[in-house]
């Protein structure tokens, strides 16, 4: 049965270098981790800002936020996170619907 961490979504303040290819890669060696996508939102003269979401089982916080210094980036926000036997869709709420005014 899956337990613990099974999605993250992080905001991320990272230098153009090393690539976003290389980080994704290092992300997907650690432990539990089933999947990276890396997107990126926003890019300045020095730095990129990056939304990286991981799937997996029992994914390791802390060693994700290693992972992602070691590659000169800092994580500004955990943006979503899931944990349990299986991952919940979002539901779109009578709140979301107020913002469309």
């Amino acid at each position: 049965m899956a337990r613990g961490i099974r999605l993250l979504v992080l905001d991320v303040l990272k230098p153009h270098q090393p690539m976003v290819t290389e980080l994704a890669l290092g992300l997907s060696e650690i432990r539990g981790v089933e999947g990276v996508n890396i997107t990126l939102v926003e890019i300045d003269k020095e730095t990129e800002n990056i939304k990286i979401t991981i799937v997996g089982d029992n994914l390791d916080y802390d060693e994700i936020v290693r992972t992602i210094e070691e590659f000169g980036g800092v994580v500004h926000s955990i943006d979503m996170v899931a944990a349990g036997k299986r991952i919940i869709e979002e539901s779109e709420t009578p709140q979301d619907k107020l913002d469309e005014f």
